[in-house]
Order: C-alpha cells, then structure tokens, then sequence
C-alpha cells in the first residue's frame, strides 16, 4: 500500500526531537534507515568510525521499535543489501510508493545534491526540514556573512551569545569580558596531569554492539584501527551520562590543559562529547546548560565554562556555516599549491617523531585525539610537510569517531591546512618543534632536538616550519598577523636558508608516502 511519507533518518540525525518526526503519522508515513558498505568506504574509514554509526544508527531504530514507530531498516550484512546509498533509496521509494520524501539538512554536500538528484528523477517531491540542532541556520549565517567580510569567528560568537543568552549578564558578557582563551593554555610542566584525574566513563558493548563489532571487523578487516577499546555511548540515554560525568569531573580543568598533551594520555580533560553531538544523540543546549550551570553554582571556572562554551557555541555553530556558504568549492581549495602525498605514518603510526607516534598511534588505538593533536601535531605536520589538502581531509574524514563533513572539511582545509588562504582563519597555523616541547612532554623521549633547524638531529617540524616560511614569505608578508614571523626569514642569510631548504628535502624524500 503506499505511503504518505517516506522519512529518511540519516546515521548522523539519531535525535528523537528533530523536525524529522514533525506531524509524523504512524498510520501513513514510514521512518528508513539504511546501513550502506559506500558510507564506510567514500573514504577509507576507521573501524571505530564505523562501528560507533552502526551501533548508534541499531539502537536508534530499536529505541523507536519500542515506541511503536514504523521502521524499515536495512542491515548492511542483508544478503540483499546494494550496498550504496542510492540504490537502496530508489528501491525502498519503488517497494512503498511514498507521495513525498521527507529528510532533515544533510550533514554533507555530497548526500544532500544525491537526495536532490534522486527525488527529480523519479519525480516525488523532497521536503529537506532544518536541522534545529544547531543554534544558527544556515540562512542565518549566511545573512550574518554578508556584513562580515572577511569571516571572523569571535564576531560571530558573540553575536551567538547575545542571541542565546549563555554566559551574559543582561547584555554584557559574564565577567566582562567575551574571551578568556589567553587562560586557558597551561600545559603539565614536568609534573605531568597527575592521578587525581578522573578518567571517563566507560560503556561496555551490549549485544547489539558486540553484534557491530563482530561484523564490521569481518567486513572491514583492512581498515585502519583497532575496535579493542570501543566503550563509547551509542544511545541517547548513555550520551547523557557521558556529558553529566564530564561537567562533574573534568569540567573545572578543562579550560587550563585544553591545549596541553602528554605521553599514553589520549583523553585528559577533554569531554569526549563531539561524536555524540554530531550525530545527534546528545543535545548541546542540554551540554551547555549544565556547564552554565556548573559556573554559577561555583563548581567550575568562568575561564573553563567560556573554553567550553566557545567550542559549541562558537567554533562548532561557525564551521558548520562556512562549510554550507562555500560548498561545493570548498572542497577543491589549494591556496598554498600544496602538492605532497599523504606521508604513509599517517596509516600506520610508524614514525620516530614521537609527537606524531603519540597523536597517530593514539588515533589509530581510540580514533579519537583532542583539538591539539588534531591542529598542531597531525595537521601542523601535513601543512609544513606540503600534503594535497584533499589528501589530509580525507584522512581526518576517515580516521576519526567524530567526523561527519561539515565539521571536519573547513577545520582541516580552512583551520588547520590553511588552503582557502584565510578565508575562514586570519593566519596559517604554524610552530616550530617548540610548541610542541612546551605543551606536551614528547619530546622529552624523541630523538629530535626542537631547538634545531639542520642537522640529523633536527626536529622535522622546525625544520620544515622554516622552510614552510621561505617557501610562502612573499604571499605570508602581506598578513599582519605574520610579520614578525616573516620579518626572521628576511632577515636570514642566503647560506642559513640554503641549508634549511636542503634538509627539508631530506625529510620529505625520506618518508615514504603515496602508498595509502
């Protein structure tokens, strides 16, 4: 018998509140679902990556099975399975007949003009409903971005917080100021994180999890990463914990050792609440009122409430409006003509840069790394070393639970890679070997010395940093922000920059690369 609407739920849309369900009828309308081998293989995808939006996408359609909720929901080991997308769309609307298609905002481009495409060829209607996730719209960033050119992230925060009312005070911000990032960048010193700290929760596989698990390791065997840690939430009740356990035990240091690293620690402070958010499970209003919350009961620390709350409220809502204001061009930006292949250590973690032995391995362990691996080890590397920026953006896509590409794409291409030459960041993010010994204790057990451009015991990343400002300093001269960096290239002899440009060479030529 047909139906009225067909209402697809994407594995990144598990939210029970979304407009997805508005005036859903169980009589006509029908919820699908499908689990597709394409989505695990777009880009070569960590085995936790698959397995967290395979078990979460199972207890959702079970979470609506309980309530009584129509579902047709298509296993990926279904002997009839297609194993794309599409396919197993154009069958489900031939099986059911639907009058119209209904879905919320994608969270890729790709999928959204796919949906686009499909509804026109055979002719049904399609009702894309916004995502009311987020706190800003797409048309309402986009409105924001015509009186701001060019884009900077801190107006845009603090137009959010006026509008939202977090962390103000009738319409001044809560302590006076809007910013306290310059309190919020202590590392461990010698002393390391200590054992007072309180690691997160953990949640065991149940059975619809181990059932995961089991299938994706004998589907996926190839694929990077290891399932042996995966104790992550994949329910909304479970994301819940995770968020109410993170406010309670490491709100309050968060905001001091956001950016600090250290050897065999992948977790810290951080909140470990991104995957859950992007795919919808947990809610950030609900996050961030109980960090608010946690502020004004003196429980935590203005300095790591506003940390927090500029991440979510900020840098999240943020990325996402660029990524749907320049898509589908972004994808294709290159503004510093990067040409390398992915160095291979990105696959495999085998490296003697202990930084990258550290930040990759612990990737390839948990496909998990907090902000700064992500932006000033594995990114600050790939951006010194020269790699193709849709090379490194398919690895970030690939390699971590939290990657969906709307968050991912503009953070590596734009934040991280600087390839749409300051589009969306005011400078490229570039360090030498030093930050890393400051904010971390890596290299403290490396070979490299970070103080050192040349020589064999020349950290790579100063290396390359210095050559990265030779390469780059009459299109670096003209950004403000870059001056005095520029200022110590143009001051160097020809000899010293002869000598740094050679063994930059060497680094490059000796990491095998290409083979991935």
């Amino acid at each position: 018998m047909p139906i009225r609407d067909l209402t697809i739920i994407l594995g990144d849309q598990l939210d029970r509140e979304s407009a997805a369900f508005d005036g859903f009828d169980p009589i006509q309308d029908l919820i699908w679902m499908a689990e597709v081998q394409g989505e695990s293989t777009h880009v070569f995808s960590h085995k936790v990556r698959i397995a967290l939006f395979l078990a979460s996408m199972r207890h959702f359609a079970e979470e609506l099975r309980q309530k009584g909720v129509p579902i047709e929901y298509r296993t990926l080991d279904a002997p009839d399975n297609q194993g794309q997308f599409e396919p197993e769309l154009r069958n489900a609307i031939a099986k059911f007949k639907p009058a119209k298609i209904v879905v919320v905002e994608p969270g890729e481009y790709r999928v959204q003009e796919m949906l686009k495409g499909l509804a026109q060829d055979v002719n049904i209607p399609l009702e894309i409903r916004p995502d009311r996730h987020f706190f800003c719209s797409r048309a309402d960033f986009a409105k924001w971005a015509k009186g701001h050119s060019p884009l900077r992230m801190e107006f845009f925060y603090r137009e959010m917080r006026k509008r939202s009312g977090f962390l103000m005070e009738h319409k001044e911000p809560e302590g006076g100021q809007w910013n306290y990032d310059a309190d919020n960048r202590k590392s461990f010193g010698k002393a390391g994180p200590g054992l007072l700290m309180a690691a997160p929760l953990s949640f065991p596989p149940d059975e619809i999890t181990r059932s995961v698990l089991d299938m994706v390791e004998s589907r996926f065997p190839r694929h990077p990463g290891s399932l042996k840690h995966f104790n992550f939430p994949v329910t909304s009740k479970d994301a819940a914990r995770a968020s109410d356990d993170f406010v309670a035990n490491r709100l309050a240091d968060f905001g001091d050792y956001q950016d600090a690293m250290w050897t065999d620690q992948p977790f810290l402070y951080h909140s470990r609440l991104s995957a859950l958010m992007n795919l919808k499970m947990l809610n950030p209003r609900r996050v961030l009122i109980a960090v608010q919350d946690a502020y004004q009961k003196g429980q935590a620390p203005l300095s790591a409430v506003e940390g927090y709350v500029r991440q979510i409220l900020g840098w999240r809502e943020y990325i996402r409006g660029v990524y749907w204001l320049h898509m589908p061009q972004y994808l294709y930006e290159n503004a510093l003509d990067a040409q390398e292949d992915l160095p291979d250590l990105y696959w495999t973690g085998d490296t003697d840069m202990n930084c990258l032995k550290q930040a990759v391995g612990q990737t390839l362990e948990y496909g998990y790394a907090h902000h700064i691996h992500r932006l000033m080890v594995t990114g600050l590397f790939s951006l010194l070393f020269g790699v193709k920026p849709i090379e490194i953006h398919k690895w970030y896509l690939a390699i971590y639970w939290d990657a969906v590409e709307w968050v991912e794409l503009p953070n590596v291409l734009g934040m991280s890679q600087y390839a749409d030459g300051g589009m969306m960041a005011s400078k490229p993010y570039v360090a030498t070997g030093k930050y890393i010994n400051r904010m971390s204790n890596y290299c403290s057990g490396c070979r490299y010395d970070p103080d050192k451009a040349v020589g064999e015991d020349a950290c790579p990343f100063t290396t390359l940093y210095w050559d990265f400002l030779i390469k780059h300093e009459t299109k670096l001269a003209a950004n403000q922000r870059m001056a005095l960096q520029v200022r110590n290239v143009t001051k160097m002899p020809i000899e010293k920059r002869e000598e740094i440009q050679k063994r930059a060479r060497q680094v490059r030529e000796a990491l095998p690369k290409g083979h991935y």
